[in-house]
């Protein structure tokens, strides 16, 4: 099932030390990712000093989202003057987002008694080591590059100078009219001449060469081999035959999105996107560990980005002959801690033999439904129901709330003028969401909204629907539960093989409530045939939607449906209490700081805070925070976790 992931808010920390060095860190965090690629600088990679919390609570979840192929990620939003303030102005803007109860997340599976604790106070509390299809966790632990022959040697990537790498870019990518750039050979030699030859067309694929004599010099000549079409594409004929066509790499982030990093190798390495293959994204506030393939790149120059690149480090490399596909991970393994938590330890051997032992409710997580005052399931409901007026209203309204100071002038624009160009002048970021429709409305008018509307990237348009989806699902999970309990009955669902089947009255005993599976309502599924089975019919008449009749007339908002399990028990739980101090130190290692040779800093016996260190495996499409929700009883949206926080901060 397809599903796609949304931004959440930040949280400033003003007037204090710490801002000044997130600030300082963030224009260094650029320089880096402008550097030049593949530089002959020798600039090592600086691993950033992390701050406290910027976000409370963006939801972690095993989910896989696509993108399609080759398609525009939008661009990471401008940080704006008009958010900051203190942690009270904050949290009185958050009262106006979601709560679990506004998204139909009401139940608990445990008996224990619940506490408190903060969640990713710093990103380095939150790491996520993917698990693959044949059940190996991914570690960073190897930097070394495999042996090869046939790979350019090291002064392949210092030969040419910072100017001769911008003059082969500007030529690549065809920037300017200039049809060849010439470099002339200093210290002529047969082997200086044959290494530039061997640079020009490994760093800048596309591009051909050769020697000519001007005046007395060698000068190296690099063109175009095929025009456009040959741009940064592989070069089929430099790739030995014997080696596999895909260099599959372990690549370690913080702090920084699965996309976003693609991305940025993909300026540094001067190559599409699309090239790159991935089983799932991984959470931006986080430490995250996972495999990635890119199509003949070589280990060499990838490793050597490692020199460049903040936040992230590749390593583990090895050739294969396929790429990845999303959806072939087998889950994803957490390691997480929950800082100055309250529950004494009896609480918290009960809440975490609970979590092993029974597990938690399967409800799509907080982040699923947006964090402003419009919910996405809201919109999506509005695209089902084909009222594309309201859809237009919800995306481009004034919304209370905490919210980018561009955006909130954009929105006043619209209200003001309902003029799309007016409206779009206020942004200095296009391509997010409310950018894009009113290009869309600006292209096709104000009487054709749906294809305004089909200006959004497909993976963002069905978030929406697919948000109503799970909005269903939370309510009708709730319902059962209220219902039924914790024991599978009559006239549930559970699935053989892809196939789901109601629970006849004499099977009743052969399953319990980790076999039974609820629908995400749609034209290919079946419901139970109980009370619960009703209240889906109920909820939808009340949204002016028919339950037998999902299809849309726009084929891309026609839903299928799917069926989800309603419990899920996580694998290989486990967990620590520790004491500490200083709530700005790591509490454990991680992969970096263990290749690094970084010791773990030694914790007091009994100090000021304590935290509960707990770790555990979950399957594809679950969300972390709703495990971590069964263990602490507390309303895990950002709007509650603000509120926490920002009483921490007194």
């Amino acid at each position: 099932m397809e599903t796609v992931e949304t931004n959440s808010v930040s949280l400033k920390r003003p007037h204090s030390e710490d801002d000044v060095a997130n600030a300082d860190e963030i224009k260094r965090q650029k320089t880096s990712e402008n550097c030049k690629t593949e530089t002959n600088s020798g600039q090592s990679i600086e691993t950033v000093t992390e701050q406290p919390a910027k976000s409370l609570l963006e939801d972690t979840k095993n989910e896989i989202i696509p993108n399609e192929e080759g398609e525009e990620q939008e661009d990471e939003e401008l940080e704006d003057g008009d958010d900051d303030g203190d942690p009270e102005s904050f949290a009185d803007m958050m009262k106006h987002g979601l709560t679990e109860s506004d998204v139909g997340i009401t139940k608990f599976v445990s008996s224990h008694k619940g506490f408190s604790g903060i969640l990713k106070e710093r990103y380095s509390d939150f790491v996520v080591h993917e698990i693959g299809k044949d059940g190996r966790v991914s570690h960073l632990d190897d930097f070394t590059v495999p042996v090869d022959d046939e790979d350019p040697s090291e002064e392949t990537f210092t030969v040419l100078s910072d100017e001769d790498k911008q003059r082969l870019e500007e030529l690549q990518l065809l920037k300017n009219k200039e049809t060849s750039v010439a470099i002339e050979v200093i210290e002529d030699t047969k082997e200086k001449r044959t290494v530039i030859h061997q640079a020009i067309k490994s760093l800048f694929p596309g591009l051909e060469t050769k020697t000519e004599d001007r005046d007395g010099k060698k000068y190296i000549i690099a063109y175009h081999a095929a025009g456009k079409k040959a741009l940064a594409n592989p070069r089929k004929h430099s790739w030995p035959k014997s080696r596999g066509s895909y260099c599959h790499f372990v690549l370690y982030k913080e702090n920084k999105d699965t996309m976003d990093a693609i991305n940025v190798l993909s300026k540094f390495l001067r190559v599409k996107p699309n090239i790159f293959s991935y089983m799932g994204t991984k959470d931006k506030r986080a430490i995250t560990v996972q495999e990635i393939a890119v199509l003949r790149i070589t280990a060499q120059r990838l490793a050597h980005l490692n020199k460049c690149l903040m936040n992230f480090k590749l390593g583990n490399f090895s050739y294969k002959n396929h790429p990845l596909k999303l959806g072939e991970l087998q889950g994803n393994h957490f390691t997480v801690v929950l800082r100055n938590i309250t529950g004494t330890d009896d609480q918290i051997e009960q809440a975490m033999n609970s979590l092993r032992e029974i597990g938690f409710i399967n409800y799509y997580g907080m982040q699923r439904f947006g964090t402003t005052a419009v919910p996405t399931y809201q919109i999506g409901r509005a695209i089902l129901q084909n009222n594309w007026n309201e859809v237009m209203d919800l995306i481009l309204k004034p919304r209370p709330g905490a919210e980018k100071g561009y955006l909130v002038k954009c929105r006043e624009e619209w209200a003001k003028t309902k003029d799309p160009a007016a409206a779009l002048k206020k942004l200095p970021v296009k391509r997010c969401v409310e950018g894009q429709l009113l290009r869309g409305l600006l292209k096709y008018g104000m009487k054709n909204i749906i294809s305004a509307f089909g200006i959004i990237p497909r993976n963002n348009r069905l978030m929406y629907i697919h948000s109503y989806q799970s909005y269903v699902w939370n309510n009708m999970v709730s319902k059962r539960i209220e219902e039924y309990g914790l024991k599978a009955v009559p006239g549930d669902l559970i699935l053989k093989g892809a196939t789901a089947v109601h629970i006849e009255e004499g099977d009743v005993h052969n399953y319990t409530i980790h076999d039974v599976v609820m629908p995400l309502p749609g034209f290919d599924v079946i419901y139970p045939k109980h009370k619960i089975g009703e209240a889906y019919k109920e909820m939808l008449v009340a949204d002016n939607l028919d339950i037998n009749n999902m299809r849309h007339k726009i084929r891309d908002y026609s839903l299928s449906g799917a069926y989800r399990k309603i419990i899920i028990r996580p694998q290989n739980v486990n967990w620590e209490v520790v004491a500490y101090d200083d709530p700005k130190i790591p509490l454990f290692t991680t992969d970096l700081d263990k290749l690094e040779g970084k010791p773990l800093p030694v914790l007091p016996t009994d100090g000021k805070f304590r935290a509960l260190k707990m770790e555990f495996s979950l399957p594809p499409s679950t969300y972390a925070t709703m495990a971590i929700r069964e263990v602490l009883k507390m309303d895990t949206s950002i709007k509650n976790q603000t509120q926490l926080n920002t009483t921490w901060l007194r």
